[in-house]
C-alpha cells in the first residue's frame, strides 16, 4: 500500500479499543505511571493500545513516548543499530562497544532522559518474548534506577519469558483476541472515519476473514477500498480472497531460490517482527505454501529441512536464525 495505513492514521484512543477491560485497566495507567505487561496473540493491539495510553497521558506523546522493539536489537548487526536515526545520537563515539553494551546504553539513556512535559514519560518494549534473560537482567536494574520518571510497557505474546523480578514490576494486563462483533464495531469507526461507503456484509467479511487479528481486520478493510472505493462484501470478497500469508511466504521461497536471500530474509522479518508471527507459525505456512509448489525430491528436501529448523526451535534457539538457514539451503 502507497496510502498511509489506516492503523497508523485512524489509531484509536483508549475509549476506542475494542476489549472492555483493556479500556478500563489502561484508563487507570493513564492516571497513575504504573508498569504494564500487555500480553496476548498477535495482531490484537498490544503497540496501539500503548500508543493510546501514550496519547491520553502526556502533553508530548511524539516526545514522551520511547518504542523500542526488541527484534530493532536481537536481529541486527552492531553498524545497523549505530546506524539506526533512532538510536545513532545515543551511541555516537562509541564505535568500540559491544552489542550487549549497545543494547544497555541505548535502554538506560532511553529511561534516563527527562521527559519533555509532565513528570514520567513512557518507554514501550515491544516483542519482548525476543529478550534474552541477561538483558532482562539489565532491564530490571534500569526499572528500579529510573522508576520516578519512567514509566514501563513491555508488550509480548509469551508472558512466561519474563523474568519473575521484572514481572514483579509491572501490573500484567492479559489482552485477548477480540471477538468478531468486536471486530466489526471497531471497523465500523474506521471506514466512517476513512470516509469510505460500506454495508455490514462487507465488515462482517473481513471481520471473519481477520480471525481476531485486529491489524490483519483494518489493513484489510483498506485493501478493499483502494481496490472498489468501498468495503461491501462483494468488494472485501473480491480484494482479500487470494490475499493471505500464504502468498507473501510463496513469494519468499521463490526469492530464496532465485538466490535473493537478502530479499527472502527480509520477508522473514516482516512475518516475524512487523506481522507477529511465530517461527511456527511460519514454518507451517511455508509448509503450506511449498505443497503446492513442490513436488518429489523437491517437496521431501523442503520437508527434511522444515524437520531441521522445528528441532532447533524447539530447543530453544531463535527462529529467525533456522529459518534464515532453511531459505538459504533452498536457494543453495
Amino acid at each position: 500500500m502507497d496510502a498511509p495505513l489506516w492503523t497508523d492514521e485512524y489509531a484509536p484512543a483508549i475509549a476506542d479499543l475494542p476489549q472492555a477491560d483493556m479500556r478500563e485497566y489502561l484508563s487507570r495507567a493513564s492516571a497513575e505511571p504504573i508498569n504494564l505487561v500487555l500480553y496476548g496473540p498477535r495482531g490484537v493491539g498490544k503497540t496501539a493500545a500503548a500508543r493510546a495510553l501514550a496519547r491520553e497521558a502526556h502533553d508530548d506523546p511524539d516526545n514522551d513516548l520511547v518504542e523500542i522493539n526488541v527484534a530493532d536489537f536481537f536481529s541486527r548487526t552492531k553498524k545497523q543499530i549505530r546506524n539506526d536515526p533512532r538510536f545513532e545520537h545515543f551511541l555516537a563515539g562509541r564505535s568500540r562497544m559491544s552489542k550487549r553494551d549497545m543494547i544497555n546504553h541505548v535502554l538506560k539513556e532511553s529511561a534516563a532522559h527527562p521527559p519533555m512535559s509532565g513528570t514520567y514519560k513512557t518507554v514501550l518494549l515491544d516483542n519482548a518474548e525476543e529478550i534474552r534473560e541477561d538483558f532482562q537482567q539489565a532491564l530490571r536494574r534500569v526499572m528500579e534506577q529510573y522508576a520516578q520518571n519512567t514509566q514501563f510497557v513491555i508488550a509480548t505474546r509469551q508472558p512466561s519469558k519474563l523474568i519473575p523480578p521484572i514481572k514483579s514490576r509491572c501490573f500484567t494486563v492479559p489482552m485477548p483476541a477480540p471477538t468478531h462483533a468486536e471486530t466489526v464495531t471497531a471497523l465500523e469507526r474506521v471506514v466512517d472515519l476513512a470516509g469510505v461507503a460500506y454495508d455490514d456484509d462487507g465488515l462482517e467479511y473481513v471481520a471473519g476473514y481477520a480471525g481476531g487479528d485486529l491489524r490483519k481486520a483494518v489493513l484489510g478493510a483498506q485493501t478493499a477500498a483502494e481496490q472498489a472505493d468501498a468495503v461491501t462484501m462483494q468488494a472485501a470478497y473480491d480484494a482479500l480472497g487470494d490475499i493471505g500469508v500464504t502468498g507473501d511466504v510463496k513469494e519468499m521461497l521463490a526469492d530464496a531460490e532465485a538466490g535473493e536471500f537478502s530479499s527472502a530474509r527480509s520477508a522473514l522479518d516482516d512475518l516475524l517482527f512487523s506481522e507477529g508471527y511465530s517461527g511456527d507459525e511460519v514454518l507451517q505456512e511455508i509448509l503450506t505454501a511449498g505443497r503446492s509448489k513442490y513436488n518429489g525430491r523437491e517437496l521431501a528436501r523442503l520437508y527434511q529441512l522444515a524437520g531441521e529448523a522445528d528441532r532447533d526451535m524447539a530447543e530453544g534457539q531463535k527462529a529467525r536464525v533456522h529459518l534464515s538457514r532453511l531459505l538459504a539451503e533452498l536457494g543453495a
